[in-house]
């Protein structure tokens, strides 16, 4: 994904639903001559595809709220003990 063909490309393909379009609304709203701005838009997007494709992240992103809370309550409390 070096370039906008091949990020849209990516958001079709490995994209989060909406995503594709989701982007050509943001970009058609950002300023062009505004690079901080541009930059941040694409390298967001660019991360979502990144995360679809790891499956780990897949993984962790599926994660039930109820079993994040208990990992975060035991690990609070192992860290109570030492």
């Amino acid at each position: 994904m070096r370039t906008l063909a091949e990020l849209r490309e990516a958001l079709d393909t490995w994209g989060f639903p909406g995503d594709r379009q989701a982007f050509e609304e943001e970009f058609d709203a950002a300023d062009l001559d505004d690079l901080t701005t541009m930059r941040e838009l694409t390298q967001a997007y660019r991360h979502r595809v990144l995360l679809r494709y790891d499956s780990q992240a897949m993984a962790a992103l599926a994660r039930s709220t109820d079993d994040v809370t208990a990992e975060l309550r035991r690990k609070l409390a192992e860290a109570g003990r030492r």
